[in-house]
């Protein structure tokens, strides 16, 4: 299972550019792979975009950074050199979306995932269901309140830090993955945040 985070430009695969890439083996999870990028040319760039993962216009166009193509070649080549590449993460069709999208701009003939997922999403939704645990929703939006900061409150680990960055969020999914499917810690950077449910 390869768990992955996307930072963009903006939401639109189509549109905008990627401009990092976090993803850790979970087998071997000191497996890592991160690198950012400059974005493609004429990709868009959005004000919300920016505020997430905090990176400048100046540091997104950068020409001294990898493009995005060259970026998604290190990521597939880094990725299909793996015993298992099921994409997993929290809300990860967005991240595999904009993986493939940059694979195709950059010719990348041979895509090596498949369009199934393993979503941290659901996977809290489940445990809590199965805890006797009603899961939260918006009270405006009427649905899930499950983001990331919530998956991870739960799982007993604080926020993701602010701005967001590819490889702490690959890190935070790979954890609660962890944690929610097996019951136990997986990476020694939250070692001493304890699983709520195993203590006693």
């Amino acid at each position: 299972m390869i768990v992955v985070d996307v930072e963009s430009s903006g939401v639109s695969y189509e549109k905008n550019s990627i401009i990092a890439v976090g993803a850790i083996d979970i087998s071997h999870p000191e497996n890592r792979f991160y690198q950012e990028c400059r974005i493609w040319e004429g990709a868009h760039i959005n004000a919300e975009a920016t505020a997430i993962h905090g990176m400048s216009d100046a540091a997104i166009t950068d020409p001294n950074k990898p493009s995005e193509a060259e970026t998604v070649h290190a990521f597939i080549e880094w990725a299909v050199k793996l015993e298992e590449r099921t994409l997993a993460g929290q809300n990860v069709s967005f991240d595999r979306d904009f993986l493939r999208a940059a694979a195709e701009r950059a010719g990348h003939t041979n895509w090596p995932f498949a369009h199934r997922t393993i979503d941290t999403h659901t996977l809290c939704h489940m445990h809590m269901v199965k805890r006797g645990i009603v899961p939260p929703v918006d009270p405006v939006h009427k649905r899930s309140a499950l983001n990331l900061d919530a998956v991870l409150n739960y799982c007993g680990i604080p926020d993701e830090p602010d701005p967001h960055n590819a490889l702490t969020g690959a890190m935070c999914h790979a954890e609660v993955i962890s944690r929610l499917l097996y019951d136990k810690p997986l990476l020694p950077e939250f070692e001493k945040y304890p699983i709520p449910w195993k203590v006693v």
